[in-house]
């Protein structure tokens, strides 16, 4: 009985790895290797296709990025820039681009994005995404809709909440009020983070729409209440924008 039932778990797990991969866009010889080697195959694909692209796994890698860049702030921009002036290769210039993103140059991080948008790795969904969020910070809301847009259609499983919260911020920034309320509203009841909190509260600040913020507040302050120094320390950079939103509604 024990071997029947750890058999089902097997399977079980494999399953749950199939549909994953079904819905996800992933190739179809993940199947073949999910349910030929149902345990090793089911591990192999939790930790190169699903953990990467977890929640989780994307808030431990934020906390350690935090203190990394705590403790040498310019140190992975530096390195990257290196890498990329001694060896060009498009995996460099994602380096390059995502840690200029990270060190607050959108700009310059937009620009190397759209390059490697024009070679072979144009469909990648995490050269899409980063593109996406450069132009959203940046302020070309327009071309980040195309990327998100795509993003949504072609992989619902990937990244969700980042995609929700980034299309909500460019409809709201195309002037798509409609829209970005209707984005804000179903990513803060699916999501329910500080981050899409706080961002649906700017946008709302900045519509006059104060009774939406004020309710949105009162949830964050919940929030709030429970962080440690760490969780302040990765909301720091939205706090500070919500805060600079507040003091503008009030002048």
């Amino acid at each position: 009985m024990p071997v029947i039932g750890g058999l089902g778990l097997h399977i079980l797990l494999a399953l749950f790895c199939a549909v994953h991969a079904v819905r996800s866009g992933q190739q179809l010889y993940w199947l073949i290797i999910l349910f030929m080697f149902p345990l090793l195959g089911s591990l192999v694909y939790f930790f190169v296709i699903y953990l990467p692209n977890s929640r989780l796994d994307r808030g431990a890698r934020k906390a350690v990025s935090a203190a990394a860049k705590a403790l040498d702030p310019t140190k992975e921009l530096r390195a990257a820039r290196a890498d990329y002036d001694e060896v060009p290769t498009a995996q460099n210039q994602m380096r390059l681009a995502a840690a200029l993103l990270e060190a607050g140059q959108p700009e310059e991080a937009g620009r190397l994005y759209e390059g490697g948008l024009k070679g072979p790795f144009a469909s990648d969904p995490e050269l899409r995404y980063g593109a996406a969020r450069a132009f959203v910070e940046s302020q070309r809301y327009a071309d980040a809709l195309v990327h998100l847009e795509e993003l949504r259609r072609s992989r619902p499983d990937y990244r969700p909440d980042a995609i929700a919260l980034l299309l909500a911020r460019s409809y709201a920034g195309s002037s798509r009020g409609a829209e970005a309320r209707e984005e804000f509203e179903r990513t803060v009841q699916r999501f329910g983070t500080f981050e899409a909190h706080a961002e649906y509260a700017i946008w709302a600040l900045a519509t006059g729409d104060t009774a939406t913020a004020a309710r949105l507040q009162t949830e964050m302050d919940k929030m709030i209440a429970r962080w440690n120094a760490l969780s302040r320390q990765l909301n720091d950079p939205v706090l500070r924008r919500l805060k600079a939103a507040q003091q503008l509604a009030r002048s």
